[in-house]
């Protein structure tokens, strides 16, 4: 599949298809591109994984496009979770909060935990939209490059990566080119784990 033009809503219908029906998507974030599978089907996830070469222990962000998005995953949104979604969603800004149980295990590592955030960005904000419309609650989507390499900022360098067989949602240079802020919610006091 070529690059896709992510200010194209039949391209984004397209690839929110593609993830409703269990296949992988790349897309456009603020910080760098992220490699997606609904964050409900647990072999769509394992499928990022195989991709990406990861240890199936590294627990992957699950992407939502609001605090509605964020209670499907979470067991409970603390107050200090709630007052940081306020003050930085959407954002490039990931909160780890307790996990539903039975939702995302293999997203999640494993882990009774989640990492949620709630990108700013117009293509990885409408791919969630046309993707929660087809039943997709959030998208489990780690940095879209093999394991342990350079995390693209470029939709020309998930292309290099992975090749033409994967549709990569076009959304130019990403602002941030680091990966987002990570804070731990699940205890109290919460925890800065990645700035």
């Amino acid at each position: 599949m070529p690059i896709l033009p992510g200010d194209d809503p039949a391209a984004v219908e397209r690839c929110a298809q593609t993830l409703a029906a269990g296949g992988l998507v790349a897309f456009a974030t603020e910080t760098v591109y992220g490699l997606g599978a609904r964050a409900d089907d647990d072999a769509a996830v394992r499928a990022i994984f195989a991709a990406k070469g990861r240890p199936a222990d590294h627990p992957l962000i699950v992407h939502v496009l609001d605090v509605a998005g964020a209670e499907a995953f979470a067991a409970q949104l603390s107050d200090a979770a709630r007052r940081l979604i306020t003050a930085f969603w959407p954002g490039p800004v990931t909160l780890v909060v307790a996990r539903r149980p039975g939702v995302a295990a293999v997203a999640a590592g494993g882990l009774p935990t989640v990492g949620l955030r709630c990108p700013d960005h117009p293509v990885a904000r409408a791919l969630l939209q046309h993707a929660r419309a087809r039943g997709v609650p959030g998208v489990a989507a780690p940095s879209a490059n093999r394991f342990g390499r350079v995390s693209p900022t470029r939709a020309e360098h998930v292309l290099a990566e992975f090749g033409p067989e994967l549709a990569v949602l076009d959304g130019g240079e990403c602002r941030e080119g680091i990966e987002s802020t990570i804070v731990d919610c699940s205890r109290d006091p919460p925890r800065l784990l990645r700035p």
